[in-house]
């Protein structure tokens, strides 16, 4: 089962109250993943956690990488929400530059990459998430590029594949890199960090 609906759409017959289940699971899972790591939780650490017995948990998910499979869902219809309201904008390039304080700040929250970085840590031993992950890259990839070939049309500037694939991951390496160097320097000042984030995306946006 790859997603938080199938379970409920499969052995219930309330398709919301199996939500509010998946949702309680999900939940509970992020707080033991946060705490223990996806190898130390154990389903019984995360049913404790969400309230409900272990069997009553394999009625929506059939074991932890079904859980992590459905974070990576949620955070994909998550980002394509955002860029959707990026496309949205006037001049997506300059929301982007403007943009920039909160999402470093967001993106430095402990609370914000703990979880992301578990998934990314087990990507790289786990083919089965990894190729998940690998997936959702590529949707959310094929809609910044969009927007980034827009924008940079918008503005007169080059728009060659070349280019634009360079750019765009470099922009994306640059905020996914920020859990990083959170995890690394937690004690690092945002305000300087941000002013060279401004700098160096201005150059990658509108040049």
């Amino acid at each position: 089962m790859n997603s938080i609906d199938k379970p409920g759409e499969k052995r219930h017959h309330d398709p919301e109250k199996a939500r509010l289940r998946c949702r309680q699971v999900l939940d509970a899972a992020a707080e033991c993943f946060g705490r223990s790591g996806f190898h130390g939780a154990s389903m019984a650490e995360i049913s404790k956690a969400a309230g409900m017995s272990a069997g009553h948990i394999y009625n929506y998910f059939d074991g932890k990488d079904a859980i992590i499979i459905a974070f990576v869902e949620e955070n994909v219809q998550r980002v394509s929400a955002m860029l959707r309201d990026l496309e949205s904008q006037a001049d997506p390039l300059q929301t982007m530059l403007d943009d920039v304080p909160r999402s470093v700040r967001d993106d430095l929250a402990r609370a914000k990459w703990i979880l992301p970085l578990e998934i990314t840590a087990e990507a790289s031993r786990n083919p089965k998430i990894a190729d998940v992950v690998h997936d959702a890259d590529r949707r959310t990839r094929a809609q910044f590029c969009a927007i980034l070939k827009a924008g940079r049309e918008q503005h007169g500037l080059p728009v060659d594949d070349a280019v634009l694939e360079g750019r765009m991951n470099a922009i994306i390496t640059m905020f996914q890199g920020l859990p990083v160097r959170a995890t690394h320097n937690p004690d690092l000042d945002p305000e300087p960090l941000i002013a060279s984030f401004q700098l160096a995306l201005r150059t990658l946006l509108f040049s």
